[in-house]
This record gives C-alpha cells, sequence and structure tokens, in this order.
C-alpha cells in the first residue's frame, strides 16, 4: 500500500478467522515476520490478523539513505500509516469488529491513534512506549537538549549518540539482551535477521529520538480514551519507563495493568508461559468487549 504522502507500506493479513480482525502494531526495529506467533495465537481463537511494516523499517520504504538508522519526520506521520493500514483492511474485505495489539512503540503510535479515534472495540498493549528510560538518568537531559538543538537541521538525520550502529539482536549476546528471558526466543529472532537483512534496524535518528520524546510527553499531558485496555508490562523492563505506564493506567477508567516480576521488553518473545498467558489474557479481552458478547 501507498501512503498519502507516497511512501509505499509493507503489509501482512492472515485470514484465518470470522470473529474480527486484529490490528497488529509492531514496535520500534520490528518486522511482520516476528508476529507470526502472534498471527497463529489468534486464528486459534477465531481472529483474523493484519500487521504493519512502519515507514523507516522492515521492508517499507526506508526515509534515509543510510537505511539502518531509524528515522521519521514527524512522528504524527505514523498517523498517514495507521490510515493505510485501515483502508487496507478495509480494502481486503477483513471481518470485522476490529481489535487492537500494539508493542512498544506500537503502543505509542496506538494510543494516539486511539485518541484520534480508532475505530475498534478494545485495545492489548505489550510495554507501551510511554516513556523512554535512558541510563545513567541524567542522559535524558542530554537526549532533550541535543536532539531539539538539531531538529531543524539535516545534522538532526545522524544517529544518536550512544546508539548501535546495526540490530541490538546482531549487536548482544542474550546473556546481555534487553528484549527476552527466553535463549530459543532470542536466538529464533537473530535467525529471522540472518534470513532477512533487509529488516535490520539499527539504533534511532536524533530527529526521530527528539519527536519520540515530544510525543511521549504530548500523550502524558492527555486524557485516556475511551477503550476497553489491557496492559502488560515486566518487571525487568529497561526500555520503556514502567512510571509512565502506570501513571496512565491509573489513570486510564476501566483500564487493567498486568505487571509481571520475570518478565523483559517483549512478552511476545518471552519464556513459553509468559508469552502463552498474555495471548490468552488478551484473548480473553477481546472477547468480553467483542459485540457479540
Amino acid at each position: 500500500m501507498q501512503t498519502r504522502d507516497g511512501v509505499r507500506l509493507r503489509l501482512a493479513a492472515w485470514r484465518n478467522g470470522a470473529k474480527g480482525t486484529v490490528l497488529i502494531f509492531p514496535g520500534r526495529t520490528e518486522y511482520i515476520e516476528k508476529y507470526g506467533g502472534a498471527a497463529a495465537a489468534l486464528a486459534h481463537a477465531g481472529y483474523t490478523s493484519l500487521a504493519i511494516d512502519w515507514r523507516g523499517q522492515g521492508l517499507s520504504d526506508r526515509l534515509l539513505s543510510n537505511r539502518l538508522i531509524g528515522h521519521v519526520h514527524r512522528f504524527s506521520d505514523y498517523q498517514q500509516d495507521v490510515q493505510t493500514l485501515v483502508t487496507a483492511a478495509e480494502t481486503l474485505d477483513l471481518p470485522k469488529p476490529y481489535f487492537l495489539m500494539a508493542h512498544s512503540m506500537g503502543g505509542c503510535i496506538g494510543l494516539q491513534s486511539l485518541m484520534q479515534g480508532l475505530p475498534v472495540q478494545a485495545v492489548s498493549f505489550s510495554a507501551p512506549m510511554w516513556g523512554i528510560l535512558f541510563h545513567p538518568p541524567a542522559k535524558r537531559v542530554l537526549a532533550w537538549g541535543l536532539s531539539s538543538l538539531l531538529h531543524p537541521f539535516k545534522l538532526a538525520q545522524l544517529r544518536a549518540p550512544g546508539t548501535s550502529v546495526g540490530s541490538h539482536l546482531q549487536k548482544v549476546s542474550f546473556e546481555e539482551n534487553q528484549l527476552s528471558c527466553d535463549p530459543q526466543m532470542y536466538e529464533m529472532m537473530r535467525c529471522q535477521l540472518q534470513e532477512l537483512p533487509d529488516c535490520a534496524l539499527g539504533g534511532p535518528s536524533l530527529r526521530w529520538l527528539n519527536e519520540a520524546l515530544r510525543e511521549t510527553l504530548s500523550l502524558h499531558r492527555h486524557r485516556a480514551p475511551n477503550h476497553p485496555a489491557l496492559c502488560f508490562v515486566g518487571g525487568l523492563e529497561t526500555i520503556v519507563d514502567p512510571r509512565r505506564i502506570e501513571q496512565r493506567m491509573a489513570h486510564w477508567p476501566g483500564a487493567q495493568l498486568k505487571v509481571v516480576p520475570q518478565a523483559k521488553h517483549e512478552f511476545m518473545m518471552e519464556r513459553p508461559e509468559i508469552r502463552e498467558n498474555f495471548y490468552r489474557e488478551t484473548i480473553a479481552h477481546f472477547e468480553r468487549h467483542h459485540p457479540s458478547a
């Protein structure tokens, strides 16, 4: 599909069920193939799935000549991708109603989409990026300052200092990784990138960083949307800010927050018992809020 501003997007539909369609919003650096397991779990429960490679990642159009730098001109541009995804669901005549499953950066994009009226019945978030952690915390001031200073200039297309040149998966051992406690799933992700090297993505540009910081702060200042929400965050989370997640969920009427002590960032790539529980509770949440319930 092509967006209104001419960006070529890659989408994938798993037509496996008539109960409805789950829109899958991946995280930064991710690509459609990572969500095959999610699509299989949803298919088993009777749902079709539709996933997207966001602009600047996966096999959608990359926005810089250096394809390993994650970049976006404005964070609001992702909403054009969302509109294109919804158009694709309608064009393909995928079954209604729609639901949303969103991970990390996809959770940030998804929350904005919900505030703008995304037509879904309910949403399940996995470690949503409603705030970004910096190690040490003093780096937050530097990130804001440097990225804001360079935001109007072409230098903002440079990779943010201290971030990976290539994929985190290809650079970091299992013992050092921040994503999963499951060595088999971590190896599976590494093998996927060996098979699909064009899907690899490194650190973000300074422009992406500044836009992400502005977007998460803006979302933090807005009231929660009127959608039934379920949210998971790991006790071992080191990428997104759990405090922002707790604050958001505490002021979201009727929403549920699930803190899983032994989980890292990627619930759908975690140990079998964790990811299976994520799918089970997500599907039950969708069932409770299905129009036929």
